[in-house]
């Protein structure tokens, strides 16, 4: 039976120490991966964005064969079908204070919970959102990493309570729209499809970049430009992108309606296919 399970640096633990840094300054990187028959999707994508947000925060790279096994032990332990599988990296301890340690011991957690939504949910109706009040602030050095301290999203997501509405959008302080609190967005207009630059916040999607290659293969311009939210109204369809659902057309945005069947059903299902498709994690 699939059961809830969390490794700790390749232990059965639950528990940190108190002294972790990700605890205390939110100081350290995180995926939520999809698990599909027991397999998590995506997982390359996945390892390249947290070496990439490694680098970023100058936190050390853990062994990607040592966290491939933990990760299969885990499974496996879990009796694993489809799930969701959570990779979090800490600095690990240090002492008090902002200063990183000069020689971290990163600590890496692993937890995976059972449920994901179906193959094709949301697929053909739609979802809904809401437009948030809460906005990202802009530091480009963090942009487009998964970086623990996620409080503009909290704030944001505790906006609204209907469970109708899938996510809120989320906008800088110039009121550009940037992204969703779990979510990419894409605007199809008769342009193509549109979606915010990730220069100064926001996080870059895995499945954000499977959208460009699919609807490069489907002959569907992509481009970044500066979105406000009148263009979401304004525009044909919407498109919203995570690691756990892949791609999914918006039926309303705030009240605002959109028809469904106006965003290519072949981008979406090939975006799907390749975002929620498992694969070897090696």
């Amino acid at each position: 039976m699939t059961r809830a399970l969390t490794l700790i640096d390749g232990r059965k633990e639950d528990r940190v120490p108190a002294s972790d840094r990700g605890l205390h300054y939110g100081d350290g990187l995180f995926e939520t991966i999809a698990v599909r028959h027991g397999r998590p999707c995506l997982w390359h994508r996945h390892w390249t964005r947290l070496t990439t947000g490694c680098a970023r925060l100058h936190i050390p790279v853990p062994d990607a064969a040592r966290v491939s096994a933990d990760v299969e032990r885990l499974l496996i332990g879990a009796d694993a079908g489809d799930g969701v599988l959570k990779l979090m990296l800490t600095r690990g301890s240090g002492p008090r204070g902002y200063a990183p340690p000069p020689a971290p011991t990163p600590r890496c957690i692993l937890s995976f919970a059972p449920g994901l939504p179906g193959p094709s949910a949301g697929a053909k109706a739609g979802v809904r959102l809401t437009l948030c009040e809460a906005h990202l602030g802009e530091n480009p050095r963090l942009a487009g990493i998964k970086h623990l301290n996620r409080l503009e999203q909290v704030l944001a997501r505790a906006e609204w309570s209907d469970p109708a509405i899938l996510d809120g959008l989320m906008c800088n302080a110039q009121g550009q729209v940037v992204c969703g609190t779990m979510s990419n967005v894409f605007v199809l207009d008769d342009h193509g499809l549109a979606t915010p630059p990730l220069t100064t916040c926001g996080v870059a999607g895995t499945v954000r970049a499977v959208v460009y290659e699919c609807a490069d293969a489907l002959g569907i311009p992509v481009s970044e430009r500066v979105l406000r939210p009148a263009e979401l109204f304004a525009a044909r369809g919407l498109i919203i992108t995570n690691a756990l659902r892949g791609a999914v057309p918006v039926a309303d945005l705030g009240g605002h309606p959109y028809p469904p069947e106006m965003v290519p059903a072949e981008l979406i299902e090939r975006v799907r296919q390749i975002a929620l498709e498992p694969e070897t994690h090696a």
